[in-house]
């Protein structure tokens, strides 16, 4: 597995989970075109050449959850699938923390743990 995050303190987080004992492409930032950041300026045909490799199966797209992480992923994961179908490409699952009442979590992360709800 090939996990992509946008820095080293991302990684950190993920490493200090322990949930997770692969790989890690940092992009070192994220796209966003307002700010004249494109995919040359975060590495993207790096990461292709790093995903391309035989041993990598998967690659877990682990941006943060802005709109500019939002379509920093979606871009990582249409460039893999067009390039790869072998290539499983995911992404973090979001929704309402662990210990959080659901009274004081906002709309939209309800929103999206409905959205993203699982069978139990």
């Amino acid at each position: 597995m090939l996990c992509v995050v946008e820095s080293p303190a991302d990684q950190l987080v993920i490493e200090q989970s322990l949930a997770y004992s692969g790989l890690y492409f940092v992009l070192m930032g994220r796209l966003s075109p307002l700010d004249g950041v494109g995919p040359r300026e975060i590495k993207m045909e790096r990461l292709l050449a790093r995903a391309a490799d035989d041993s990598v199966r998967e690659v877990i797209v682990a941006t943060s959850f802005t709109p500019e992480g939002d379509a920093t992923a979606h871009y990582i994961g249409q460039l893999l699938r067009d390039r790869d179908v072998r290539l499983k490409v995911t992404r973090l699952a979001r929704g309402v923390p662990a210990g959080a009442e659901l009274e004081y979590t906002d709309v939209n992360t309800v929103a999206q743990a409905m959205l993203d709800r699982r069978a139990d």
